[in-house]
C-alpha cells in the first residue's frame, strides 16, 4: 500500500468504472471522495479513508460544497476524475429533445464544473491531474448516437482547451475514451429496441470481455505515471471491438 497519497475525486461512483476506480484506489490506501446520486452504493463498499456524498454534477454548488468539505479532511484534490454520465440512444429524427437535454447537461455541464472547481487550485500548486471520461463515440460517430456522440464529441473537445489551458501549470488533462463495455450505462436508454441492436452487435464482434476494472486499472495507471508524463488521450476496448 502507498502512503502519503493525496485526495482523489470521483463522480459517477456508484456503479460501472466509477464503482470500479474506487475499489482500485481505495487498495492503494488513497483517500477518496466518491459522489453520485445513489449514495446508499457507494456506502455499501465500506471503503476505507471513503467520504461519500449524494450529489448531482449538474448542481455545481453542491458538487463544490461536497469538494470543498473532503478537502478539509484530506487535503486539496490531487485529481478529479469526471465519470459521471449517461448514454440515451435514440435517432435524431424521432429522439425526445428532454434526453438530448440530459445528456449534455450531465455529460458536458457535469464536466465543465468538475474541471472548474479545481482548476485553480492546481494551477496555484503547480500540480495536479483531472481525467475526463469521453468514449470511443467522441471522436467517432455512431447510427443511434446522434446526442450521445454530440455530448462526447463536447468532452474530448472541452479536454483539449483544458489541457492547452493548463499545461503551463505542469497540470494533466486526460481523456480516457473506453469503447463498448458491459455496464449499467446502456440501461439509461428507453428504445428496447435499440437496447437489442446495441446488443446483438457487441455479440457480433466479440466485444464483451474488457470490463470496467479493466478500464479502472488503465486509468488508475495513467495517474500514477510521474507529473511529467502525460497519456492525453486514452482509447480503450476490446480487442474484437474494430469499430
Amino acid at each position: 500500500m502507498k502512503t502519503n497519497n493525496k485526495l482523489i475525486v470521483i463522480t459517477g461512483a456508484s456503479s460501472g468504472f466509477g464503482l470500479e476506480m474506487a475499489k482500485a484506489f481505495a487498495k492503494e490506501g488513497y483517500p477518496l471522495l466518491l459522489l453520485a446520486r445513489r449514495i446508499e452504493k457507494m456506502e455499501a463498499l465500506e471503503l476505507p479513508n471513503t467520504m461519500c456524498r449524494k450529489v448531482d454534477v449538474i448542481n455545481k454548488e453542491s458538487f463544490e460544497a461536497a469538494v470543498r468539505e473532503a478537502e478539509e479532511v484530506y487535503g486539496k484534490t490531487d485529481l478529479m476524475i469526471n465519470n459521471a454520465g449517461v448514454m440515451l440512444l435514440g435517432d435524431i429524427a424521432t429522439q425526445d429533445a428532454q434526453e438530448w437535454k440530459t445528456m449534455l447537461d450531465v455529460n458536458v455541464m457535469g464536466v465543465m464544473n468538475g474541471m472548474q472547481i479545481v482548476m485553480n487550485d492546481m494551477k496555484e500548486r503547480r500540480s495536479g491531474t483531472i481525467i475526463n471520461v469521453s468514449s470511443i463515440a467522441g471522436v467517432q460517430p455512431f447510427g443511434n448516437h446522434g446526442a450521445y456522440c454530440a455530448s462526447k464529441f463536447g468532452v474530448t473537445g472541452l479536454t483539449r482547451v483544458a489541457r492547452g489551458e493548463m499545461s503551463p501549470y505542469n497540470v494533466r488533462v486526460l481523456s480516457i475514451m473506453p469503447g463498448a463495455v458491459t455496464t449499467e450505462l446502456l440501461g439509461h436508454t428507453t428504445n428496447q429496441n435499440i437496447i437489442d441492436g446495441y446488443n446483438e452487435w457487441k455479440t457480433s464482434v466479440g466485444a464483451v470481455s474488457i470490463t470496467a476494472a479493466d478500464v479502472a486499472q488503465t486509468i488508475k495507471y495513467a495517474y500514477e505515471l510521474p507529473q511529467g508524463v502525460s497519456l492525453r488521450e486514452i482509447i480503450i476496448t476490446d480487442t474484437m471491438q474494430d469499430a
